[in-house]
């Protein structure tokens, strides 16, 4: 988050160098002469009294930093803005980092999954989202803000392949094994995975990124493993815990990224996405997943939500709104066809546009990479 104005003394620093976000990097600056201009983003800076004191902020801005009040009073003076943290809160709105599964599991083993962050962040969404409070919304508007800041760094210089698909597709399935390959043949093709970062399809593909690492045999036993607990129905606590265990039999797996939302509460993050971008607004999520996805996106089979996302990522590439469009793969030619028919009305769309030559309907998932390719170098 960065306002459009500056102090007039405060220095014109390009981008992500106006920002601290560790105790370490807030060090380095003030050991140059200060951080004005700067903005400091949740860096608890109760132990930095001296520092703020002697230290230049003026222009600067703190957002989420915990800080003595006599050092609150004297950045203040000294011509800085200070946010400070908003007690009570399930979730810190100024967050500068995004999401890892432990973050929002925190507590499973202990008290389940209603005793996790995600859990309390989700009702507190429940209670706050139709009661007009325009502080609640502030707060929301906020957290999501800081979490496509952490999402837009995360991702600089990045191929971003998004897999989209429906949270129903239960582990144990071969549909569910074949997103799991898509996801790691992808990973070891040097591309980020992006999912949706909730069960099923989105679950399926960030595993298969976290196996990419590993030999193969590895993917079948965490299969095996995973469809001891098919679904996250009816008990989140044992589905999650099932990934969990996957994960600390085999640590330190592959990254990839997943984008869930709040807005579906009763869909609970992956814990195989290593960075989770989780929002409040479905809106924000949707379409900033659909948008980073800059190496093409592969559409598995869903339902609304799938639909959805598929026109939502034809359209920029109809208008060449986003530049030049983006490859796009919709996967088993029954069920884009007959069952759901979104095939083709794209078909038609795309007729004697750019985006023509981006499009591909394969029977089976093991045809998706190299399908992308192909579409990429048309």
């Amino acid at each position: 988050m960065q306002p459009n104005t500056e102090h007039a003394s405060a220095p014109q620093l390009p981008g992500a160098d106006r920002e601290i976000e560790t105790l370490t990097e807030f060090d380095e600056v003030t050991a140059r002469g200060g951080v004005a201009g700067y903005r400091v983003q949740a860096v608890d800076l109760t132990q930095r009294t001296s520092a703020l004191l002697a230290a230049d902020v003026a222009g600067a801005v703190f957002l989420g930093c915990p800080m003595g009040q006599e050092a609150a009073d004297r950045v203040r003076a000294a011509g800085a803005l200070v946010f400070p943290p908003v007690p009570g809160l399930p979730f810190n709105p100024y967050r500068e980092l995004l999401y890892a599964p432990d973050d929002l599991f925190a507590g499973l083993a202990d008290g389940g999954y209603e005793a996790t962050p995600d859990a309390h962040a989700y009702a507190w969404f429940q209670r706050t989202k139709s009661d007009g409070d325009v502080f609640a919304s502030m707060l929301r508007a906020i957290h999501d803000d800081s979490i496509s800041d952490a999402l837009d760094e995360l991702l600089v210089g990045a191929r971003v392949v998004g897999v989209m698909g429906g949270h129903a597709m239960a582990r144990g399935t071969d549909d569910y094994a074949g997103a799991a390959r898509l996801g790691r043949e992808l990973a070891r093709a040097g591309f980020t995975v992006a999912t949706g970062g909730g069960p099923g399809a989105m679950e399926a593909a960030n595993l298969g990124a976290y196996a990419a690492p590993f030999d193969d045999d590895m993917l079948a036993e965490a299969l095996e493993l995973l469809s001891k607990a098919p679904s996250f129905t009816p008990s989140v606590t044992e589905w999650a815990a099932a990934a969990f265990a996957v994960r600390e039999r085999w640590p330190s797996g592959g990254s990839s990224v997943g984008i869930p939302t709040w807005f579906y509460g009763h869909e609970p993050p992956n814990a195989f996405a290593s960075h989770l971008a989780k929002y409040f607004a479905n809106a924000t999520r949707e379409d900033g997943l659909l948008a980073r996805s800059n190496a093409g996106v592969v559409f598995l089979p869903g339902a609304a939500g799938t639909v959805q996302e598929i026109f939502d990522n034809a359209t920029p590439n109809y208008y060449e709104s986003r530049g030049e469009p983006t490859p796009m793969v919709l996967v088993d030619r029954t069920h884009w066809t007959e069952h759901l028919p979104a095939w083709p009305l794209l078909k038609a769309l795309a007729k004697e546009r750019p985006m023509e030559s981006r499009i591909a309907l394969v029977d089976a998932v093991e045809e998706a990479p190299k399908t992308l390719e192909s579409l990429r170098s048309a």
